[in-house]
């Protein structure tokens, strides 16, 4: 660590490297005993435990030398005046250039997701609704919430709660699917500065979570953190927190911009990561053993996957096999539940192409090729022929102003042959913040079914449509249902295309409380409007939550009817750092 090495860098060049400490990730408890703290105190600035609400001087070696040789002051004068323990050591004293307070590094999972929100902000909704109501009130609200919770649409990748979610053990893939659908159960039970501080830490946590940090992202970091700190005074008014906010997990938001801008974007790097690992090392070897005497089962499990990897690299160079970024391999499990065993999404390996951020596409063989009658007979939509020949018109007319829809079904071109129906499309895209291959790209499905779930329920997905690629963000798009993927041939091109239901955004800003977007179906005499687009304007699944405020969730209440029971939707842009990121 003092001496350099000749080292042949990546960008080519051949420097002198001397190697030291990086950034250390550990969750509180492991951040006290590393710097030789106090717990209470701030390992990171001398802000005093029952002052947190603000960042402090930063801690550093030398300060902590300084009180160490200072003569007159004990143990116990170090120890309540500094919070310095003076009977442990810091990891990095002895080590050149390090400084454990400065190399400790956020905790996405221990700080934010299982810390602050689990932790705190949802148990102190609870309390909130039972310092204000009584007993009996409070538990049919706690009971509604968590119908609420278990009724919204599936969504790929959501974690389903179907009982709400009062469960005993939490992990971190619960506090992080509970986080995504929130928001909108709890408004109109709890006032709306309590909706707008959960809506501005969950903004703070999705703009961290960010794969790259620009000083916008920065300063919106910083306005976010400003805005959770004003709206979280309520808790404080109304006696839920009467000694204020000195909480260690909370006080570390505060030295997060200092830690992106010293260590760059954490991008989902924290301890989650490596608490996971037991999931393809043990849980899922251990799922495929017999049960009986499972560890030699594992280990012959993991040995002989490491050598299939270890030969589809040696055939890969040999020119054997394609390279693997042609080939979709799913990298996270499937969740525990059965319900969601289909309902995941994947990565795509190898370099993405930034130049096409979305792609969706249907496989080769359809579900159905009938001619229209029959589609239409299948999907019960008996205008559909009239759908399809105005979107032929628009097609072939692109460059006039006029639409399929301002002229006679007559004077649209005539369909010509078979249609080919599919229930399901793969939106590919450009998803870095979440956890992707190497080059950035993610897949999902979108599903358009009547049978869905055993048979029991239709499945009909929502989707992004662009419609103004000149703009980002939400102003661009409009959100739409598939009720069918169809194939159409016209002179011998295929089309593919959607035959959709159109919402329309309510609005020209999102919702002041919520911060979310919000949509209606857009009706024309009694009729949701409908028409047939094209697959490449749609840019990916989006997930719609219903606006509940003062409605009462039946207990009988299934998730597959919300998008058809509720005529007011949010767009949930914190469904993942994808949508996030998309929807502004």
């Amino acid at each position: 660590m003092s001496t350099p090495e000749v080292v042949y860098c990546p960008d080519g060049h051949i420097r002198h490297a001397v190697y030291q400490l990086g950034p250390y990730i550990a969750d509180y408890p492991e951040q006290v005993v590393l710097s030789g703290i106090v717990s209470g105190w701030c390992p990171k600035c001398l802000s005093p435990p029952e002052k947190l609400d603000t960042a402090g001087r930063p801690r550093t070696h030398d300060h902590t030398h300084f009180l160490w040789g200072r003569e007159g002051f004990s143990d116990e004068t170090i120890w309540t005046g500094w919070g310095i323990d003076s009977g442990v050591i810091p990891l990095t004293m002895r080590f050149p250039r390090a400084d454990i307070h400065e190399l400790l590094t956020p905790d996405l999972l221990h700080q934010m997701i299982k810390g602050t929100f689990k932790d705190h902000l949802v148990l102190w909704v609870e309390q909130y609704i039972y310092a204000t109501h009584s007993k009996a009130k409070a538990n049919q609200i706690m009971d509604d919430i968590d119908r609420r919770i278990a009724s919204v649409p599936s969504f790929p990748g959501l974690r389903r709660f179907p009982e709400g979610r009062r469960f005993q053990q939490w992990t971190g893939n619960d506090s992080k699917g509970l986080m995504k659908v929130y928001l909108s159960a709890i408004e109109g039970y709890v006032p709306d500065r309590v909706v707008k501080c959960i809506a501005a830490f969950l903004d703070f946590c999705y703009l961290a979570r960010r794969s790259y940090h620009l000083t916008e992202h920065l300063e919106a970091m910083q306005d976010a953190l400003d805005r959770f700190h004003q709206h979280r005074t309520i808790f404080e008014e109304v006696g839920i927190r009467p000694d204020g906010f000195s909480l260690p997990r909370q006080h570390a938001l505060e030295h997060y911009i200092a830690g992106i801008k010293l260590f760059g974007s954490p991008n989902g790097l924290c301890s989650s990561i490596t608490e996971s690992k037991h999931i393809r090392a043990v849980k899922c070897p251990w799922r495929r053993s017999s049960k009986n005497n499972p560890l030699v089962q594992i280990l012959t499990t993991n040995q002989r996957l490491d050598k299939l990897q270890a030969a589809r690299t040696s055939f890969i160079a040999r020119g054997m096999l394609q390279p693997s970024r042609t080939q979709v391999r799913v990298a996270n499990p499937p969740p525990d539940d059965e319900d969601n065993d289909d309902n995941y999404r994947g990565y795509i390996e190898g370099e993405a192409n930034h130049q096409v951020l979305s792609e969706v596409t249907v496989s080769q063989r359809p579900a159905y090729s009938r001619n229209v009658q029959r589609i239409s007979a299948l999907i019960e939509e008996p205008h559909l022929e009239g759908y399809l020949r105005r979107f032929l018109f628009d097609q072939e007319n692109e460059d006039l102003d006029i639409s399929g829809d301002d002229l006679p079904v007559e004077d649209c071109p005539e369909l010509q042959g078979n249609i080919g129906l599919y229930h399901v499309a793969t939106a590919t895209f450009y998803a870095p913040s979440d956890a992707s291959g190497t080059g950035g790209l993610r897949h999902e499905l979108i599903r358009s079914t009547a049978s869905w779930l055993k048979g029991s329920d239709a499945r009909y997905d929502t989707v992004l449509i662009n419609i103004d690629p000149t703009i980002t963000g939400m102003r661009s798009m409009l959100v739409a249902r598939v009720k069918a993927f169809l194939m159409l041939s016209h002179d011998n091109v295929a089309m593919p295309c959607a035959l959709v239901q159109w919402f329309e955004t309510v609005g020209d800003q999102p919702n002041e409380v919520t911060g979310m977007w919000a949509v209606r179906p857009e009706m024309f005499e009694d009729q949701q409007v409908t028409s047939v687009v094209h697959l490449d304007t749609i840019v990916r699944a989006v997930h719609l939550v219903p606006v509940f405020k003062d409605v009462t969730i039946p207990v009988d209440f299934r998730f597959a009817y919300s998008l058809d029971a509720f005529d007011l939707f949010y767009v949930n842009r914190y469904i993942d750092y994808h949508t996030f990121e998309c929807i502004s």
